[in-house]
């Protein structure tokens, strides 16, 4: 079995040779870049110290994008994802998923509600006040990340449609044997998906050990860049999804690659999306919480004599 039998499964296949294609399928997708694999779940991924969580941050948020690929494939078995032919549901699927995500970063920056940076509009480029910036890092309001948002947001994020989708909706499903085996393909293109989500899910927890800081800065960095990228990558989807309501012929254009594989083979506003909210939101928060770390430690290097001359 070759690269182009997979992306163009042939007719007459058995329904091992289903489950097989659309597992192989799901790793392929899981390992290449776009709005529900692993640029999403180096933002969970990022704000836990321990690579379990790491791969559990992978597994749950694939979780609840299986659900839904088992519902669609159903769907594609009786004839019912048609709709999916004839509407884009790019547009309110980013919505959606920009909301979610801003909700998530949200709660691990301020709490439990949406915090809109307006003050930015008022202070000059200054989104919190001195005295927060006073806080000593370790009693800053940072939360853990929540894992339980990554079920929600793969499943919603699920009902987007690309090249993968569609061949296990309109080529797989309809040639398993009856409905009772239609969820399969989902299924195993789900798992196939979760297998490589955990494995990115792991990379990711674990290089924020590798620098030389304890858990506690590990934690902090890893927490404040998973709200950031939560946060501000939610908006930059929600805005994006609006703009392609508004304007539906901007998620047509792409910029071919020659790659054969689905998410490879051309640059468009997916790969963009995706990629930018971790290449850009993403690297530049580490970035800013490891200055902001470096900025503490020394702050708490010169307040140590100080400190220490008082007691004596």
């Amino acid at each position: 079995m070759d690269l182009s039998q997979i992306l163009n499964p042939p007719s007459g296949l058995t329904l091992t040779e289903i489950m097989l294609i659309s597992f192989i399928l799901g790793m392929m997708h899981g390992a290449t870049p776009d709005e529900h694999t692993w640029p999403i779940t180096f933002s969970y991924a990022i704000g836990k110290y321990s690579t379990k969580s790491g791969m559990k941050a992978g597994f749950l948020f694939s979780a609840g994008f299986t659900l839904q690929r088992m519902l669609l494939t159903t769907l594609g078995f009786i004839g019912l994802a048609a709709f999916y032919q004839r509407y884009n549901l790019d547009g309110p699927v980013y919505i959606v998923v920009g909301i979610v995500m801003a909700i998530a970063g949200s709660y691990i920056l301020k709490g439990k509600y949406i915090h809109l940076p307006v003050d930015l509009l008022f202070r000059g480029g200054k989104h919190h006040s001195e005295q927060t910036e006073r806080l000593p890092m370790h009693e800053s309001q940072l939360k853990d990340v929540p894992l339980k948002m990554t079920v929600v947001h793969g499943l919603i994020a699920g009902f987007g449609f690309g090249a993968y989708a569609t061949i296990i909706t309109f080529v797989l499903a309809p040639q398993v044997p009856s409905v009772l085996y239609a969820p399969l393909p989902g299924l195993f293109f789900g798992l196939g998906t979760m297998s490589m989500q955990i494995i990115f899910g792991a990379m990711f927890a674990s290089i924020a050990r590798t620098r030389k800081l304890d858990e506690d800065d590990v934690k902090y960095i890893g927490r404040s860049t998973a709200g950031r990228t939560l946060y501000y990558g939610g908006m930059t989807f929600s805005v994006v999804g609006l703009i392609i309501l508004l304007l539906p012929t901007i998620d047509s254009i792409a910029i071919p690659t020659g790659n054969p594989i689905p998410n490879l083979d051309a640059i468009n506003i997916g790969f963009l999306l995706a990629v930018g909210v971790v290449g850009g939101i993403g690297v530049i928060s580490i970035i800013k919480s490891m200055r902001e770390v470096e900025r503490f430690k020394r702050r708490d290097a010169l307040a140590s004599p100080h400190i220490q001359g008082g007691e004596s």
